[in-house]
């Protein structure tokens, strides 16, 4: 076969069903790329060249004795071909260039987030869209990346080209179907009728007869308000069949009385055949395998038979960092040979969190915040990378205790949003958990908070998106790129990357959350929070801690963390952060927290993970005549070029610190130009 053709199903070649071992020299079995393409109308990136898109799917086979797979939860219950492995499949989706010689020697694997491609968003700055069609400003091609994606997620149901894994059931040692109570949380911002149980384009665990007949619903206004239970015969589950074996079905609640909205409507039935869906993380790690190590049938990333890449990175955004930390928690950055896969990670804005990943009937959308879904099994000890003592739970443990034993630990770069701190107990990353400490971060960690900025930078001119109050458009995405490239140096050369910058408790950069510890200003008709995403030491029975199976649903909820956060300048924003040079020459106070508006319902609740968007007044008489301390632009900038000079100091600062690259200075003013002029001209 000729390197870079689309390979054929060879059955005959490669046996599904193979007795011996050897035969099955990677766990990636094979690749079968179904379209191979232009990417972006076959343009050209410098001296790189043109790029192409691999489309198609990957089969794997893993060794569910192997000392590397035993953290999957309830691999001994899934069905095993003739040689005693364990097999699913996954879609994958490859940018690289066509020219595989020209690349940069390394690839950045971007966890999909629910199925969708965020890293071109990320770091090319293109529009949203899960076809990969734009190039964006064309960051990655030009520096010779190739980027990689692949299916993770069992929950998805096909469709806008999401990526999606085809994870097995586990089923009884007798034969007989597997059951366990699961719970889903339904919360609307607009009054309906009917509602998907577990969000648009996902599926729902089958119920069984006794499941349906005896299903519990609740309403509650509040995460810690009291349960108020609603009859049964006043709502009803529609169950609509999957078009393939390995989807869960389409679950919709239909409440004739309505769902109102900001209401947390909690659904706990019976249900039938979990996911063995901690093979997530071996899809993962054995994908990486192959293309660092040149394995696997059809491998399209191999010149001359050698592996195109030998440095393998992974980026992963909110659900996908949290992906990320518990895939190295779990064990799984050594692959079934004990070689190290991941060299780089850079888990965004993925909070304190690990995930509902690897448990039976997991749900790996589910992720907490203040008001929703805020007792999952997310935000969840271990925190830190470091190994601490948790004094609720009386375990000892970090999140990278297993790749230190086994001599596999990854260059992380874990960066996050002032958003992380209030909607994501982000301080618990690096503090104990009481929250009394700075926690010491070990020699490959890095830590970088972006002080001012909301979990995914809005656009501008921004709006209110359900909160209170406008969200936050300040952009970090320029910072990411500076971190990338230092990233690739620090594995590639040694080269070591900026300090790490985050607010400290010793410093006292790193406070309490309520007033008036933060020294965030009185400023007019705005609300300060009230309240703050704590994560909670949940009990879901004696078998959850090590076998992952939920003996009753809700859990008992019991003590909480201690979270903190930044402390604020005089204008309200964050210290001790790398703030994004607009936030670093304000024309504004940028927050990490909204609140949520009475139109959505739970009025005062924090939304989302939304940050606030606060201008400054443009004259003193303006900023005089509401009450409003801060001051004017006027009195901070004269006109624009002297806050073009400004800007252009910070940033050829951040240049030299390795914060931000010398292209996008231009840029940043560019943008920035026309933002501050649609201020002024719109407030005068």
């Amino acid at each position: 076969m000729q390197r870079g053709s689309i390979p054929v199903k060879l059955a005959a070649v490669v046996c599904f069903f193979v007795a011996s071992r050897d035969v099955l020299v990677a766990e990636v079995v094979r690749f079968e790329i179904a379209h191979r393409e232009p990417f972006a109308e076959g343009a050209s990136f410098g001296d790189v060249g043109a790029y192409e898109r691999y489309i198609g799917r990957v089969e794997y086979a893993i060794d569910p004795a192997a000392p590397q797979n035993r953290a999957i939860i309830d691999r001994d219950l899934a069905p095993l071909d003739e040689a005693g492995r364990l097999r699913f499949s996954a879609d994958i989706f490859i940018l690289a260039p066509k020219d595989l010689s020209k690349c940069r020697g390394a690839a950045l694997y971007d966890v999909n987030n629910r199925g969708n491609k965020l890293a071109l968003q990320f770091f090319n700055d293109a529009p949203g869209g899960n076809n990969a069609q734009s190039a964006g400003n064309g960051y990655l091609l030009r520096a010779g990346w190739v980027v990689v994606w692949s299916g993770w997620s069992g929950e998805l149901l096909p469709g806008d080209a999401r990526l999606r894994l085809a994870a097995p059931r586990a089923r009884g040692h007798d034969g007989q179907p597997i059951t366990g109570p699961v719970r889903y949380e339904i919360s609307v911002d607009a009054a309906t009728t009917r509602t998907s149980v577990n969000r648009e384009n996902h599926g729902a665990y089958r119920p069984t007869e006794e499941g349906v007949s005896n299903a519990a619903l609740s309403w509650r206004l509040r995460s810690r308000d009291a349960r108020n239970p609603i009859p049964r015969e006043q709502f009803r589950l529609h169950v609509t069949e999957a078009a393939s074996s390995d989807l869960l079905p389409q679950i919709d609640l239909e409440l004739p009385a309505g769902l109102q909205p900001g209401y947390l409507y909690e659904l706990v039935y019976e249900a039938q055949d979990p996911l063995v869906h901690g093979v997530c993380f071996a899809a993962v790690r054995d994908l990486i395998a192959a293309l660092k190590f040149g394995e696997g049938e059809g491998n399209p990333l191999l010149v001359d038979d050698r592996p195109a890449v030998a440095r393998m990175h992974a980026f992963g955004v909110s659900q996908s960092g949290r992906f990320l930390r518990e895939f190295l928690y779990s064990g799984f950055n050594q692959d079934e040979r004990g070689r190290q896969v991941f060299d780089g990670m850079i888990p965004h804005v993925a909070g304190c969190g690990l995930g509902s990943f690897n448990h039976r009937f997991a749900q790996p959308t589910a992720f907490n915040t203040q008001h929703e879904l805020h007792d999952w099994p997310c935000d969840r000890f271990p925190f830190a990378y470091e190994s601490q003592h948790d004094p609720l739970s009386g375990r000892t443990e970090g999140v990278l205790d297993r790749a230190v034993a086994a001599g596999v630990v990854p260059k992380i770069m874990h960066t996050q949003s002032a958003a992380e701190y209030w909607s994501r107990g982000g301080s618990l990353v690096h503090t104990d958990p009481a929250g009394t400490r700075d926690a010491t971060l070990p020699e490959d960690v890095r830590i970088y908070a972006f002080g001012g900025t909301q979990h995914v930078p809005a656009e501008f001119p921004p709006d209110a998106a359900g909160g209170q109050n406008r969200t936050n458009p300040a952009d970090y995405r320029p910072l990411l790129r500076a971190l990338l490239a230092a990233l690739d140096a620090w594995v590639k050369d040694g080269i070591a990357p900026p300090e790490s910058v985050y607010p400290k408790i010793a410093s006292g950069g790193l406070v309490s959350w309520e007033q008036p510890n933060t020294g965030f200003p009185v400023l007019p008709g705005v609300r300060y929070p009230e309240i703050i995403h704590q994560p909670f030491l949940l009990d879901f029975g004696a078998a959850w801690p090590e076998q992952g199976i939920a003996e009753f649903q809700p859990p008992h909820v019991t003590k909480p963390y201690r979270v903190l956060v930044p402390r604020s300048d005089a204008d309200g924003n964050d210290v001790e952060c790398i703030a994004p040079p607009e936030v670093a020459v304000p024309a504004a106070t940028f927050t990490g927290w909204n609140l949520r508006h009475r139109e959505i319902g739970a009025e005062n609740e924090l939304v989302g993970l939304n940050g606030s968007f606060f201008p400054f007044p443009v004259t003193r008489a303006a900023g005089n005549y509401v009450g409003d301390p801060r001051l004017s632009l006027e009195e901070r900038y004269p006109d624009w070029e002297e806050r073009r000079k400004q800007l252009n100091t910070v940033c050829e600062r951040m240049v030299k610190q390795g914060h931000l690259l010398a292209e996008d200075i231009q840029r940043i003013l560019d943008r920035d130009k026309d933002r501050y002029r649609a201020m002024t001209d719109a407030r005068q």
